[in-house]
């Protein structure tokens, strides 16, 4: 057996041990290989993943997300029973492409033109959070009641 070494186990890193189950589930899925698909990016804050489904309609695709993760799914409910393939080299079996969407990641909207599902994501641009932390001192001061003090912290993360 093979011991991974993670990235993550520094004690510096706190709360990042999701990071590598995220990354687990990236290597994974960049094993597909079907259908393609580009990921293009559409003005400062908007991203654009484009799959080729040629021969899916609107009502075969299904586009979720699923704990930040967008998956889509492709499955033709067509019966070709009755059809007599000389040669069949369009796929139409069932498929999933899942892709890890970051923290706030937004999906705005799909659609289906000449055989291309077009996805539409915004990353909102986030305001920069200053929290004041109050500092309370465990004891008594000179005057026998507990002394306090607060500091802010500058979104550079200085004081």
């Amino acid at each position: 057996m093979v011991t991974r070494l993670s990235v993550f186990n520094s004690p510096l890193l706190l709360g990042f041990d999701q990071f590598e189950r995220v990354l687990d589930r990236v290597a994974k899925s960049s094993a597909e290989g079907y259908p393609p698909y580009n990921i293009e990016q559409i003005g400062e804050n908007g991203l654009r993943i484009t799959l080729a489904v040629a021969g899916f309609s609107d009502d075969d695709l299904a586009v979720t997300t699923e704990d930040n993760q967008l998956v889509i799914r492709g499955r033709q409910t067509r019966d070709d029973a009755d059809r007599v393939f000389l040669h069949r080299g369009i796929a139409t079996r069932q498929w999933q492409r899942s892709f890890v969407l970051a923290e706030g990641i937004v999906v705005k909207g799909a659609w289906l033109d000449n055989g291309l599902l077009n996805i539409d994501l915004e990353r909102p641009m986030p305001e920069p959070k200053v929290c004041q932390i109050k500092i309370e001192t465990k004891g008594a001061g000179a005057d026998g009641r507990k002394a306090a003090r607060t500091i802010e912290m500058k979104p550079d993360g200085r004081d």
